[in-house]
């Protein structure tokens, strides 16, 4: 949380700024001069809110040299990335990406990871440490947790967490239930999870924890997100802002408590940039630099389960969505009521749409028509307003490619281990499941367990239709040809979606 300083204290802050700004200036002329400046070690300083005690470890790291206008660079292309997200992190364009790499395919979605590649650099000041702290497909609740089992790993390891229950999500839950529920839903890593409350409070190994303790687990100073579910969920929730964000090219830069400006290092994977992100919005600034080095977190993980640079990546290069079509009967038109936004939670990865059968009326109402299958597949988990459809058939919704449906009624909906073909219905669109103004269905994609956002280079492709976000979440419209829907909570002629052979 932010400290206020008084009226010296923001004036010293500024002058140190300004000072700092004017000596990244007359370094980056020198380099234009020198192109073989060499790096240097920075080692992260007390600030006027907290001193760095001489118990805390932290490895002073290299920073990256002053590079010139467009000077290319070496980069190991790595899982997950697109040239959009390149170009942005780099400071540069996609097309002066593609002229220095001529191998690369204007139409290129994911590049193939280890892939080696020269990008043109244009130098930002305060950049981050290059120190990566886990891959990312150890971050996604992907085909590394598809084995995982939450409860043997805590009853091993008998700390207070293994013994510990509370009210969450409409009942009791043992602390491995709400693990693996927050896990779930925000497809964050239970393993990851259980590393946090290890780093933060040590509730996996300690079998002792106070009262006062378990309020605010994670460090998270707060008067709502209270006991170990709900400090999961803002966690989740904020680690899939910072790892989403970066990996779409949305996240450049961020504030460190004390109003310092840093940027995470061009080279950075989005698991390393969502954990430096999570940390800056709840520790103080000697404790986040701590944290995002090689003393910090990674410790911890390393600990609990070994080296997670051994994991394989979890997106492969040049991915593509299989065909999907739009996610009910075509002989009605149905409304696209919200555009791009979050998949689970509040904040990104923006991977969903809405779609609400045609009414007269709006609000809650039971409706008439269902919500059916975007594809062949297997339904392989439900819950409340929720049906999971696994399109690899293999009954692991950690694998492959799989498609979220939320507000789904119960009453009539198919069940778990049901094959349904592609148009097949499901149930019932409704407002079951999450906050909802009004009867409709969400849906999502994810891949190997990362969220896939709805428009980019591998848009939510459904019969044709491609999503475009807007400026706001749930805003934008789709576009097929030369026709356009666009998005409204309050469906109207312009969020109806022509039926095949009407409107083309």
């Amino acid at each position: 949380m932010k400290i206020c300083h008084g009226q010296i204290s923001r004036f010293m802050n500024i002058m140190k700024i300004k000072i700092y700004y004017t000596l990244i200036i007359i370094a980056f002329l020198l380099a234009a001069c020198s192109p073989t400046v060499k790096p240097t070690m920075i080692f992260p300083t007390a600030t006027d809110e907290v001193e760095l005690s001489e118990e805390m470890a932290i490895t002073p790291y290299v920073t990256r040299e002053v590079y010139g206008p467009g000077e290319l660079v070496e980069y190991t292309a790595q899982t997950g990335d697109t040239l959009p997200a390149l170009a942005a992190r780099f400071n540069t364009s996609v097309e002066e990406i593609l002229y220095a790499n001529p191998g690369i395919p204007e139409d290129a979605t994911t590049m193939p990871p280890g892939m080696p590649m020269q990008i043109p650099i244009y130098y930002r000041a305060l950049w981050g440490t290059p120190y990566q702290i886990i891959p990312d497909a150890v971050f996604i609740n992907g085909p590394d947790a598809s084995d995982f089992n939450a409860k043997d790993f805590l009853m091993g390891n008998q700390g207070w967490l293994v013994t510990y229950d509370a009210w969450a999500f409409k009942g009791t839950h043992t602390g491995y239930e709400i693990v693996n529920y927050v896990a779930l839903n925000y497809s964050i890593s239970p393993k990851l999870l259980i590393a946090l409350l290890e780093y933060e409070s040590g509730a996996v190994t300690d079998p002792f924890l106070g009262e006062e303790e378990e309020v605010n687990i994670l460090g998270l100073e707060s008067t709502y997100w209270t006991g170990v579910y709900l400090q999961l969920c803002f966690a989740a929730n904020l680690l899939n802002d910072g790892y989403y964000r970066w990996r779409e090219g949305r996240l450049i830069e961020f504030e460190l408590p004390d109003g310092s400006v840093t940027r995470p290092d061009p080279w950075q994977n989005a698991a390393t940039v969502a954990l430096q992100y999570y940390f800056s919005q709840v520790m103080d600034v000697a404790r986040f630099h701590q944290a995002v080095g090689p003393d910090g977190f990674f410790q911890t993980y390393q600990a609990l389960f070994g080296d997670p640079w051994t994991v394989e990546a979890h997106i492969e290069g040049s991915l593509q969505q299989p065909t999907m079509q739009l996610p009910y009967e075509n002989n009605v038109s149905w409304a696209l009521t919200g555009g791009p936004h979050t998949g689970w939670g509040s904040m990104a990865p923006w991977a969903a749409l809405d779609f609400a059968p045609p009414s007269e009326v709006t609000g809650c109402y039971p409706a008439s028509v269902q919500a059916a299958a975007v594809a062949d597949g297997l339904i392989v988990r439900d819950g409340e307003g929720l049906l999971i459809l696994d399109l690899d058939g293999d009954g692991d919704e950690h694998t492959g490619w799989v498609v979220f449906y939320l507000h789904i009624a119960e009453s009539g909906r198919v069940p778990v281990g049901t094959w349904v073909e592609a148009g097949d219905l499901l149930g019932y669109p409704s407002c079951e499941g999450g906050a909802s103004t009004g009867t409709h269905i969400h849906i999502a994609r994810k891949y190997n367990g990362e969220w896939i956002a709805a428009d980019g280079v591998l848009a939510f492709v459904l019969s044709g239709w491609e999503p475009v976000r807007g400026d706001e979440a749930y805003k934008g419209y789709l576009i097929r040809d030369d026709v356009i829907v666009i998005a409204n909570t309050n469906p109207d002629n312009r969020s109806e979606i022509p039926i095949d052979g009407i409107g083309e």
